[in-house]
């Protein structure tokens, strides 16, 4: 349809033409009247108009009849400054800058998007797309990288952790929950446990008849001794010592005893005293340094990586991540959006600035774009191209030259005829 209506055109231009030529020598043998006359001046004039016009539209496009006559063929032989003029009113006029950011900034831009991406990310394509683009992320996480540098971050927050503040606490904890008694009470019934054996009480008696003997001693007191040790065997010296402690023992172990508050009060301050022994601490630190610097958690953190992206890509495949999760964070992101005017108006006018920067950044392709596809043509396809789309307009040019011609030659041959 878009080729015809210039053919049309160009046949009617044809036509007018021709019938001009035709009356023109169809009068020639009729010129003894004065409208005889006329009407051949018409004619003549209309053919002249008409080939005028001719070739006028003719030249611009190519040289009239294949006639190489000066300043014809204008298109071809003007194809730079014509593309060039072209593309400098495409940048600068049709779609400049300014007249681009001005279209666009009319249009809200994230306002049309949210209705667009609230239907689509609810459909199964889109669903499919981010279920498969979270699955391939976690695939693609290397655990083997990540694993020493989880390594290397816990073992220096482990080390950063002041030790004599955790021991602070942990005795503070202990001594809340009591477990200095507990402990002292532990020790109290291992003791008497071990008290009430049989074998202790000799043992007692021996080891206490040994000490006497290696006792030296002056004069009186060394004659007392000798009739001390006389009087006790290590049986009898035994079960004195074994009662004289189980009797120590079942006071000790009473609450209200003063022997065991002093003991439980003195074990307190020993607790609370080992961060102020400098050497204790000195070796506690050490041998934290050296249990960090040994426990090899590589492996183990790998392992447990390795178990959590197995499930989670699991879980993302069940279809549960994107149903559960993912879905319901971006409609409750895009409510959130839509609920709040102030949110929408930065969003907005972070995308006008966007495109705006985008149109700043491209907007030259637009005439290189324009300007290489031109290039791309042969001065043939260009001018046939030209004819299409304009020459309907020079055609008619034509069919006026040769009429406006007639009816002037009309006029003409009538002033001539009269004078």
């Amino acid at each position: 349809m878009t080729n015809k209506k210039p053919t049309q055109s160009k046949h009617l231009a044809s036509a007018s033409l021709a019938v001009m030529g035709g009356g023109f020598i169809a009068t020639i043998p009729f010129q003894e009247t004065a409208w005889s006359a006329i009407l051949h001046g018409g004619f003549e004039a209309g053919l002249v108009g008409g080939l005028a016009d001719w070739f006028a539209v003719t030249a611009l496009f190519r040289h009239p009849m294949g006639i190489p006559i000066p300043h014809t063929a204008l298109l071809p032989k003007n194809r730079k400054k014509i593309v060039a003029a072209l593309v400098n009113t495409l940048e600068n006029d049709w779609l400049s800058k300014e007249s681009i950011q001005s279209k666009l900034q009319n249009v809200h831009v994230i306002q049309k998007m949210i209705p667009v991406i609230q239907k689509e990310v609810s459909s199964e394509a889109v669903k499919k797309e981010i279920n498969g683009l979270l699955d391939q992320m976690v695939r693609s996480i290397d655990v083997t990288k990540i694993a020493p540098l989880i390594e290397k971050e816990l073992k220096k927050a482990l080390r950063s952790i002041d030790t004599g503040h955790v021991i602070e606490m942990a005795v503070e904890k202990l001594i809340h929950h009591q477990y200095d008694e507990k402990a002292l009470d532990y020790m109290l019934d291992r003791m008497e446990q071990w008290l009430n054996k049989n074998e202790t009480s000799r043992q007692l008696g021996r080891t206490a008849l040994r000490a006497i003997e290696g006792l030296e001693l002056d004069g009186f007191m060394q004659f007392a001794l000798k009739s001390f040790q006389q009087m006790l065997s290590e049986e009898k010296l035994g079960s004195l010592l074994q009662n004289l402690l189980r009797n120590a023992l079942i006071n000790i172990k009473k609450p209200e005893d003063m022997n065991r508050q002093t003991l439980l009060l003195k074990v307190k301050e020993e607790m609370r005293g080992i961060t102020e022994r400098k050497e204790w601490m000195e070796v506690i630190e050490a041998r934290k340094e050296a249990a960090i610097q040994d426990w090899e958690l590589s492996g183990k953190i790998e392992e447990i990586l390795t178990s959590i992206q197995q499930k989670a890509s699991a879980f993302i495949e069940s279809g549960e991540c994107m149903e559960n999760y993912v879905l319901p964070f971006i409609n409750r992101t895009i409510r959130s959006v839509q609920d709040n005017p102030e949110k929408i108006n930065r969003l907005e006018a972070w995308a006008q600035h966007q495109i705006g920067v985008l149109v700043e950044e491209n907007h030259s392709k637009i005439g290189k774009l324009v300007e290489e596809n031109l290039n791309k043509l042969d001065n043939e396809t260009l001018v046939q191209m030209m004819e299409n789309h304009i020459g309907k307009d020079l055609q008619w040019i034509r069919v006026n030259g040769a009429v406006c011609g007639f009816f002037i030659g009309l006029v003409l041959a009538g002033i001539q005829t009269l004078f």
